[in-house]
């Protein structure tokens, strides 16, 4: 499986937790034979996919691709790009001319809350029509305030209107991109450890759960329904103990506790055994702009020669 578009693809979605800040530390941490011995690619937590675009971009030698995300509104989006992707071009452009359409920021913000409303239906009816959901999830990404995904306990998206004055909301080209890259790709939504059954020692995994928050008031996890608590992050760690008895390779990120609490050895205890490294990534999507910026993260892997050991 190589590129196939002369357009590179990239997220087609803002995401909380995004990696396209930390796409260098990532690439220079490949196993250095994955160009030609990595038959098998899994993304258990592909999210906004920013690490999935650039390794669909090199050359390489895949059979297969997996990503997989709990999230079925993000998982349907990925269906949809794959295989329906100029009906979802044709719903966006209609929805961007209506929306650039209305006079003031109060009839943008009804707009927006209509659409909000129609989204978080339930209803069968509404649910079966997957390009629609697809393109309303891609509209508020595009409109509502600094482009969070986030639901409430009943699973209902609640994020507040943004203030933009002209957002493209329907950015063709790479939505045609993302499509060419996802030709091949097997798209699953379900429990993390199953995107990874039958992994063997062709397989390169990479991890990116939801992070351990780095206080009480710092988590975000509520991409789904339920969350990801240290429970979630022993039965994570406890699958790639599993995967490196089997032989498959993997890299994990996720938060580095010790920026804020020395004394956190959650994730030396966790990983113990294995390679652990302290990386700075720019974060841009909170709510408090004094938030933002620098931030430190863990990169784990269970092999030492993709990168700096």
């Amino acid at each position: 499986m190589r590129p196939s578009s002369k357009n590179s693809p990239r997220p087609f979605l803002k995401w909380v937790g995004g990696k396209t800040q930390l796409l260098s530390e990532l690439e220079a941490r490949l196993p250095l034979d994955f160009a030609d011995c990595v038959r098998v690619y899994a993304e258990p937590f592909v999210g906004g996919g920013a690490f999935l675009w650039r390794i669909l971009s090199r050359p390489n030698n895949l059979e297969r691709v997996i990503i997989n995300d709990l999230n079925p509104d993000l998982a349907n989006a990925y269906c949809v790009i794959q295989s329906r992707v100029e009906n979802l071009i044709t719903t966006l452009h209609t929805l961007q001319r209506d929306y650039r359409s209305l006079a003031n920021e109060n009839s943008k913000r009804e707009f927006y809350l209509s659409i909000r409303a129609s989204y978080n239906q339930k209803d069968a009816s509404h649910t079966a029509d997957s390009v629609l959901r697809a393109a309303q999830m891609l509209f508020m990404n595009r409109t509502c305030f600094n482009g969070l995904y986030r639901v409430n306990a009943k699973g209902a998206f609640n994020v507040p209107f943004g203030r933009y004055a002209n957002p493209q909301i329907c950015d063709e080209e790479t939505l045609r991109a993302d499509a060419a890259a996802l030709s091949g790709v097997e798209i699953l939504n379900g429990d993390f450890a199953n995107a990874v059954s039958g992994a063997d020692t062709g397989w390169f995994v990479y991890f990116d759960p939801p992070y351990r928050p780095l206080s009480s008031t710092s988590s975000f996890c509520d991409y789904t329904q339920g969350g990801f608590d240290d429970g979630e992050q022993r039965r994570l760690a406890a699958l790639c103990r599993d995967l490196d008895g089997k032989g498959a390779r993997w890299l994990l990120s996720n938060s580095d506790p010790k920026g804020r609490n020395p004394a956190d050895s959650f994730f030396d205890e966790l990983y113990a055994g294995f390679d652990i490294q302290g990386v700075q990534a720019t974060r841009m999507l909170n709510s408090n702009p004094k938030k933002r910026g620098k931030l430190g993260e863990l990169l784990i892997s269970n092999y030492t020669n993709g990168g700096k050991p």
